[in-house]
């Protein structure tokens, strides 16, 4: 992984598409500061895994702990002090500005007022589950060279995981969701978009696709196509693509495929330990077990119960 600047404070990026940009920081400084002024190049969303930092703008600071998540305006300048002399650590999000004003749009409409500045706050809670779901994901970017991801499921996860914090910073300073009261062209609308998605992702089975790509397709912004299908479907688009490869897994096992790792490649999956993985999880066992041991009528019946 490429790091960008040398100790005591590094990154490394993590993930990098035209929707998202993941980078992990790493910061040695000592107790200390308030060190010289810096400059945000871009609106950043930072969630914390260690330590703490207390971030100064004009005659106020706040500190920043892995109990909230700390937003970085673009060009806004600050300093930073440290606390204590353990360091501290987290993850840097960065999002298109399309996609960023289309979550915030949801909280707060007059964002299409100021579009270049999408955080009127500095800090905002970050609660058990967002903390997990964090921690998991930078987990499995950072063996992603060992064991690649589905993109599909990277980005999803940390739209959500956006989506979340975003909503919480805005109930916490105030601001409301709105009511919007869907008109019943809506609703059709979104109806039409799931089954275009739909489409479109049992005609590329075997494609390493990308959320962009499924929303460019269904010329959806890639936020709310992420929402509108689990609306639609009960489930994101990424496990809806993932039980359509076990499922045509099944039905070829039944017709006598016996190479497993080809298998899994021409299904989309990253490795054979990847399709074997998803395999049991799903139907608890191995694809090697089932082949070795169900007749091809009970592969037809396991592909059965798998409800999409």
């Amino acid at each position: 992984m490429k790091v960008y600047s040398e100790n005591p404070l590094t990154y490394r990026a993590l993930y990098d598409s035209p929707v998202l940009n993941v980078r992990d920081y790493r910061c040695r400084i000592g107790r200390g500061g308030p060190a010289a002024e810096e400059h945000s190049g871009i609106n950043g969303i930072v969630l914390m895994r260690h330590g703490a930092f207390c971030k100064h703008f004009g005659r106020r600071n706040v500190t920043a702990d892995v109990n909230q998540a700390v937003f970085f305006s673009k060009g806004s300048t600050y300093r930073v002090s440290h606390p204590a002399d353990c360091g501290d650590r987290g993850t840097v999000f960065a999002l298109s500005p399309a996609v960023l004003n289309d979550i915030i749009r949801e909280l707060d409409p007059s964002i299409d007022d100021r579009p270049e500045q999408p955080f009127p706050f500095v800090t905002s809670p970050c609660d058990s589950s967002v903390f997990w779901r964090h921690h998991e994901l930078v987990q499995r970017l950072e063996t992603a060279e060992s064991v690649p991801l589905d993109p599909l499921w990277t980005e999803v996860t940390a739209l959500q995981l956006i989506a979340e914090v975003l909503a919480a910073a805005f109930a916490r300073h105030g601001h409301h969701v709105p009511q919007v009261r869907r008109r019943n062209g809506t609703e059709a609308d979104h109806a039409d978009r799931a089954e275009a998605v739909k489409t479109y992702l049992a005609s590329r089975l075997c494609e390493r696709l990308t959320l962009d790509d499924v929303a460019r397709a269904v010329y959806a912004s890639p936020f709310h196509l992420a929402r509108i299908f689990q609306q639609r479907t009960g489930m994101p688009v990424h496990r809806y693509l993932t039980l359509l490869r076990l499922r045509a897994s099944l039905e070829r096992l039944a017709e006598g495929a016996n190479n497993l790792t080809a298998l899994a490649l021409e299904l989309g999956f990253s490795s054979h330990s990847h399709f074997a993985d998803a395999f049991r999880r799903e139907f608890g066992r191995t694809p090697s077990e089932v082949r070795r041991n169900a007749s091809p009528r009970t592969l037809r019946e396991m592909s059965k119960n798998l409800i999409v």
